[in-house]
């Protein structure tokens, strides 16, 4: 589809006079090269840039530049930075912020507490405009960092025009989300999809960033591409003017043909168009899915028109991100919504709702759907059953509830589902009818809805066991298996089903996944090698050494991972350590925060390298002080050493720095077992349990450690107290009272916990 777009702006280009263009298109360069700053291109940049398009292509760029995209960064100015920075002050918790102008300079002091003296900082860049506005500064180590305030650009009817801090919560200096962390860096966690043809260049050892780009905003490279190649040959090359080109009339043949293929139409008696002609091809897609989802990067920066997963590998429909029925929760973007949707599986793509540039909605209103659904039909009151002009008779209120987002910006799941409040208190799931009648109940909605439409269609027996699975229920292999290979259901869903068989099983065979590992459709093939690890490693390099020649990045590195210390075929050497660079150079690129220098340490560990592996652990804990993991990982490292000592002041510092870990509070009560301080375990596993009670593993351990202090009594009394908090994981916790009560002889204990 973009390439149809860019061969017929051709087409029109060259059917009309170049002359008297020049002018505009000398005004637009400007415009465009005024949006153009450092950091500047790096060597291995093409010679086409965004700015180049603009000479020729001048209705798209006005378009454009009414996009967000163009918005998405700016250097600030009087025309781009839309906070008031009039000498104005904020305040979160013990957090303070003022903002003020200093010369042609927009700057912040802020103040991390009551006896802080605060830090000014020049605001280097804007991020964004709508309905908020960011601000960048530079701190060290060529970092860009967002400030906790931001700009509420609503207008002052909607509550906006006002400084807020992005969280509700009280945000310390002992906090990943406080601003001056990792997760409030520019160069890592949002720079790529702000900007053309972003480097992220991270240096890990010396722990410092030269990002460079193209182009300051999200331009035309970001989403054509650099290769003429893929625009059609006849566009000139750079420094070629557009009237010396040559057009061959078969270009407008090609796209006429094209168009001519496949086509919307509404045949008779239908209620809803469908698409007519050859499988419509929507990779384009994989453009916008590079932004527009939740995922972890596979290379340093990506290129338009490859494939997703060879840029990116994503996040599945798997909780607390999404809802056990697949409906948005956490911000996740919207490429794990529309892989459910039905419309993604009747071929609509993101252009037949947005315009190609301006990316606003091509329809407001009712009528958006309505290019595709009959209004006679379903804009109606005797389908939407409200008032006609209302907000219930909108569409996307309906069938798009929204989520609210950094506070002020409201995004639309794009599942685009039906409401069932009959399942909402049977899964916690959210729906349409009771979040605008907030005060009925689920039950209330679906005896209405009943009422109008009759009963809900009941769930097959297999998306019943997965919204169980998603609700944290126990279902059995068998029936996790029969999710995994029911074709009926999309794929993205049966994926996440596959990411998550460790719920239901310690270990899998070969077989269970040999017909996944080998099926059509990448994501499939994806989940299956993400699960990898638990099948027994005789029969696991039978099973993943193919996947190390997928087609798909993604895939591979999977593969690899899983792969790492096995005795690989020789024929497959080649290709497991082509797969395997791959994989390092993925982590390397995650480096820069906890996490990925957290795996990277399990890979180097697996290739039994220690070294580099501590290197990484350590480096962890001083870079991203505050994430959790990498403490536990590095005392069992030591552990696995036998150096106790060094163990203890891992795990000492990490509960110094983050007090409310469970999993620190925890793996120092193991520690405390190894050394036979009993007494001091317990009260460790005590608190990790109030620091995470939703974990039956710390329950489970905290009962056994009082039966390890010789009171089997008091266990069980305790257990019996706890079990009820566990519902939906309770088996382990269940044996182990039955244990107990067999142990002190408790005919009447082990009836109880035989009926729970």
């Amino acid at each position: 589809m973009l390439l149809e777009a860019c061969l017929f702006g051709i087409l029109l280009i060259a059917a009309s006079s170049v002359q008297g263009a020049e002018a505009l298109a000398s005004n637009q360069a400007e415009t465009y090269q005024d949006s153009i700053s450092e950091p500047t291109p790096a060597v291995g940049y093409s010679a086409y840039t965004s700015q180049d398009c603009v000479a020729c292509h001048q209705s798209e760029t006005q378009h454009w530049q009414k996009s967000d995209h163009a918005k998405a960064m700016n250097l600030p100015s009087k025309d781009t930075v839309l906070g008031n920075f009039n000498n104005q002050s904020a305040k979160h918790f013990a957090q303070e912020a003022f903002f003020f102008e200093d010369g042609h300079q927009y700057k912040a002091t802020i103040k991390d507490s009551k006896d802080d003296k605060g830090q000014t900082f020049t605001v280097k860049y804007t991020f964004g405009y709508d309905p908020l506005q960011q601000y960048l500064v530079e701190t060290d180590g060529g970092r860009l960092q967002v400030l906790p305030f931001a700009w509420d650009a609503r207008s002052k009817l909607e509550g906006g025009q006002r400084w807020y801090h992005l969280y509700t919560h009280e945000v310390s200096k002992q906090d990943r989300l406080h601003w001056r962390q990792p997760l409030q860096n520019w160069n890592g966690m949002c720079a790529d999809c702000h900007s053309d043809e972003l480097e992220r260049n991270y240096e890990p050892i010396a722990n410092t960033f030269d990002t460079r780009f193209s182009g300051i905003n999200v331009g035309c490279v970001s989403c054509h591409g650099i290769d003429p190649k893929v625009w059609g040959k006849q566009h000139p090359v750079k420094g070629q003017s557009s009237s010396n080109m040559q057009i061959d009339s078969s270009l407008h043949k090609a796209y006429t043909k094209q168009k001519e293929e496949g086509y919307w139409y509404l045949e008779s008696g239908n209620e809803t168009v469908s698409w007519q002609g050859p499988e419509r091809d929507n990779a384009f897609m994989d453009n916008c899915y590079a932004c527009h989802s939740l995922r972890a990067p596979l290379t340093d920066g990506f290129k338009a028109n490859t494939a997703f997963l060879d840029n990116f590998t994503p996040q599945f429909i798997t909780p607390p991100a999404y809802y056990a029925d697949g409906q948005i929760k956490e911000e996740v973007y919207v490429y794990g919504s529309f892989l459910q949707s039905k419309m993604y599986r009747e071929g609509v793509n993101c252009l037949d709702c947005h315009d190609p540039h301006t990316m606003k909605l091509k329809v407001e209103g009712n009528g958006l759907c309505l290019q595709c659904h009959v209004a006679d039909t379903f804009d109606t009151p005797q389908h939407h059953r409200h008032p006609a002009n209302t907000e219930g008779a909108k569409c996307v209120n309906c069938h798009m509830p929204d989520e609210i987002y950094m506070g002020v910006d409201a995004r639309r799941d794009h599942s685009f589902k039906i409401p069932r409040p009959d399942l909402s208190d049977k899964f916690d799931t959210p729906n349409a009818c009771v979040a605008c009648h907030s005060d009925q109940s689920n039950q209330w909605a679906a005896q209405a809805l009943e009422a109008w439409n009759g009963k809900p269609d009941s769930l097959s027996n297999n998306l019943n066991n997965l919204l169980k699975l998603r609700h944290g229920q126990r279902i059995s292999l068998q029936d996790h298996l029969l999710i995994a290979y029911d074709n009926s259901i999309n794929a993205i869903t049966r994926a996440s089903a596959i990411e998550m068989l460790s719920q239901s099983a310690g270990q899998l065979l070969a077989s269970n996944l040999k017909a996944l590992v080998s099926d059509s459709d990448d994501l499939i093939r994806l989940a299956a090698a993400r699960v990898g690890n638990m099948v027994p490693e005789a029969e696991r390099v039978a099973l993943l050494s193919p996947l190390l020649q997928d087609s798909k990045k993604a895939v591979r590195t999977e593969a690899a991972k899983h792969l790492i210390s096995l005795d690989i075929a020789s024929k497959n050497t080649l290709l497991f350590k082509m797969a395997f660079d791959e994989l390092i150079e993925a982590s390397d690129n995650s480096a820069w925060r906890g996490e990925g220098r957290v795996n990277l340490s399990n890979i180097w560990l697996q290739e039994g390298e220690e070294e580099k592996a501590e290197r990484l652990l350590l480096g962890s804990t001083e870079h991203d002080p505050f994430f959790a993991s990498a403490y536990v990982n590095l005392a069992d490292l030591y552990r696995a050493q036998s150096r106790e000592e060094v163990v203890a002041q891992v795990l000492e510092r990490g509960m110094q720095n983050i007090p409310e870990s469970a999993d620190i509070t925890y793996s120092y009560g193991l520690h405390k077992v190894r050394q036979k301080h009993l007494s001091q375990a317990l009260d460790l596993f005590a608190r990790s349990i109030e620091l995470d009670p939703q974990n039956a593993v710390l329950a489970y351990t905290y009962v056994l450690a009082i039966d390890g202090l010789g009171e089997p009594e008091r266990a069980i009394s305790e257990l019996r107290l706890l079990l009820p908090k566990y519902q939906h994981d309770n088996r382990n916790l269940k044996e182990l009272g039955l244990y107990l009560a067999q142990k002190i002889r408790s005919r009447d204990d082990f009836i109880w916990f035989q009926q729970q």
